[in-house]
């Protein structure tokens, strides 16, 4: 296991994490400490535990918006595959009854080519 330090208004914190998580709770930490210090900017100084549940909530909410965007992206492709699962199913229709069209008219042009053929021989 291997230790990172983080910065949260101003103090530092030495916490445990997975090898290679190092950068990335950084990051993390930096998000939080942005929030941190914007309330602190527009409040004041009203203690860390205050600071860091308000900052808490702004990323819970953030994470919330998130979710929904997302939930809502799924619901976005789910009917776009569901369209396109349509027009193809239409497409193949589509050609299908072009392929039948077309062996139709291949089996006229050969019924008519062959009353031509008997017409001459008679």
């Amino acid at each position: 296991m291997s230790k990172v330090t983080i910065s949260l208004n101003g103090r530092a914190f030495t916490i445990g994490c997975e090898e290679g998580q190092q950068a990335y709770l950084r990051e993390l930490a930096s998000h939080l400490d942005g929030h941190v210090r914007e309330i602190s900017e527009k409040v004041g100084q009203i203690g860390d535990l205050r600071l860091l549940l308000m900052a808490s909530l702004i990323v819970a909410d953030e994470l919330r918006e998130a979710q929904g965007r997302v939930q809502t992206v799924e619901e976005e492709l789910d009917a776009l595959k569901s369209r396109l699962s349509d027009a193809d199913s239409k497409r193949r229709n589509d050609r299908a009854q072009a392929a039948e069209a077309l062996v139709q008219a291949a089996e006229r042009l050969e019924a008519l080519a062959a009353d031509g053929d008997a017409g001459e021989s008679a």
